[in-house]
């Protein structure tokens, strides 16, 4: 055998050892825990074959020898192809090392990260690790750093997308939260910045990790988590669903999708989704789903906020992306977290060229001591300020209820809407007739011999001479009143026409988003 033949086979064997990771009792423990290995996870997630590995020798070789062999530093980074498009990914490996984070593990990332931003292309992280290499002190520090940075600096870039597959504690979870879209799989992953035993001995308060920082929590509590679903498997399904949604980077349109259905027929279930009475709940993702291709909507944040549906679906073919009032939990109104929700979404959307459509049913701001006190004022402002910002084509529906600053700050034309769309049901108005009527007519209600007969006059009064989008259209803040059945219609023709919307900001370093 030739001196090259046997520095290939000796090249191979170390290849095929690496892809042990810590070794064959590790891997099965791995496995007990219903979790799969780094590479197992990438070859679920990409396209057959097409994964290529970079750095695979590289060892931290000040590292003390250790009994498995930990070449690759407990991360496997690389490029592939999902759907046939270039995808840049790290998969971290539990069973070398925990997956703690060293010095040359965070190069590692930070490395296929560059490539990604150079290259124009998604970054996925898969991500399952105890922390911070300790040993290594403060290069692990360092390491976090060089990530954190490169978070920032190609947000608005490339997509980013976290999938969190085991623990990710620390300053860790820094990473992901810089990241545009997280996914957890339930009973399997957790994020926390401080464990149950450090928990208990600082504050003496006794919780176990999944109460602290599953899945469950962050989709439904903390809002840190998008996406959840139950095993790894889908998890990273619904990544590669959410990929066919967005463009590669920001120079780019999002791709475009065949679609059977057309923009002509007009939607006669609309009519009966939505009750008259405007004090009635509905599901708003019935509406969505007649409206979109093929009824396909990926909803974003599903489990928190829930009086705000947000995601993204397709019309015409093209991706869209969905900010809707949800009348069936709190009448719809915007609080707090919705309003966080909200606008973090509009901001990604604007980032890479994606149209967003506003369907309106909004009671208002919700009142009350806790959200006054909490910050509704600061937090409302970023849905203001999200839209004033965004530059890509910009339409709002308003299907029932619009009333006061929560009319304005749903993408109304005062503060850019390219198209504002009403129908003949829309009430636009300072406040709900209920409400105003008794503020404005409350002398004559009072001396009247009927109050309550002469209140529900003068609120039916108020109602048609305020509450309508006749008055709205005719000052110009209601571009058409359009039949329901034909939103899909409208909707088609309107993106067709802002498709070559060109509109830059002021040139200016940055504003300052009121955060």
């Amino acid at each position: 055998m030739s001196d090259m033949l046997k520095r290939i086979k000796e090249m191979e064997e170390k290849r095929e050892r690496m892809k042990q990771g810590g070794g064959q009792e590790r891997i099965k423990a791995q496995h007990q825990r219903g979790k799969g290995t780094a590479r197992e996870r990438i070859n679920t997630l990409v396209d057959e074959g097409t994964f290529i590995e970079l750095n695979p020798f590289l060892k931290n070789n000040g590292a003390a020898e250790t009994k498995h062999v930990t070449h690759g530093e407990g991360v496997v980074t690389g490029y592939a192809k999902i759907d046939g498009r270039q995808v840049f990914l790290f998969s971290q490996d539990f069973t070398v090392d925990g997956g703690a984070l060293g010095e040359k593990h965070a190069f590692k990332i930070a490395n296929v990260m560059d490539l990604a931003a150079e290259n124009g292309a998604p970054i996925i992280g898969l991500n399952d690790s105890g922390g911070a290499k300790i040993q290594e002190g403060v290069l692990s520090l360092d390491g976090y750093g060089h990530i954190f940075y490169r978070n920032t600096k190609y947000s608005g870039v490339i997509p980013q997308i976290s999938v969190i597959m085991g623990p990710c504690a620390g300053g860790a979870v820094y990473s992901p939260a810089l990241t545009d879209f997280i996914f957890m799989v339930e009973k399997t992953s957790q994020m926390f910045i401080t464990g149950p035993k450090v928990m208990e001995s600082i504050t003496g308060t006794t919780v176990d990790a999944e109460s602290l920082g599953g899945a469950g929590i962050h989709a439904g509590v903390s809002g840190n988590a998008h996406f959840t679903a139950s095993t790894e498997e889908r998890v990273l399904t619904d990544v590669r669903r959410l990929l066919r949604f967005l463009p590669s980077d920001y120079k780019e349109k999002p791709p475009v999708q065949q679609t059977k259905q057309q923009g002509t027929v007009r939607l006669d279930k609309l009519l009966d989704i939505v009750p008259a009475d405007s004090s009635k709940g509905y599901d708003i993702r019935s509406v969505l789903k007649c409206v979109l291709d093929e009824e396909e909507f990926m909803e974003v944040h599903a489990g928190f906020a829930k009086n705000m549906v947000i995601g993204f679906g397709r019309i015409n073919g093209g991706t869209v992306g969905i900010v809707a009032n949800n009348p069936k939990v709190m009448a719809g109104g915007l609080d707090i977290d919705s309003s966080d929700k909200c606008a973090r979404f509009i901001r990604f959307c604007d980032s890479f060229h994606i149209p967003i459509i506003t369907f309106e049913d909004v009671s208002g701001f919700i009142p009350g001591l806790q959200q006054e006190h909490q910050g509704i004022i600061r937090h409302g402002a970023k849905i203001l300020y999200a839209y004033a910002e965004a530059t890509v084509p910009k339409i709002t529906v308003i299907l029932r209820k619009a009333y006061g600053g929560a009319y304005v700050a749903l993408n109304s034309k005062a503060i850019g809407a390219d198209i504002v769309l009403a129908w003949p049901s829309a009430e636009i108005a300072v406040m709900g007739p209920a409400g105003a009527a008794p503020i404005i007519y409350g002398k004559e209600i009072e001396k009247s011999a009927d109050s309550e007969e002469t209140r529900r006059k003068k609120t039916e009064e108020y109602r048609d001479q305020f509450a309508n989008p006749y008055i709205a259209a005719e000052n110009g803040m209601v571009d058409d009143i359009i039949d329901p059945r034909d939103t899909r219609f409208h909707l088609v023709k309107t993106l067709e026409m802002l498709d070559c919307k060109d509109q830059v900001n002021f040139r200016k370093k940055h504003g300052n988003i009121p955060l």
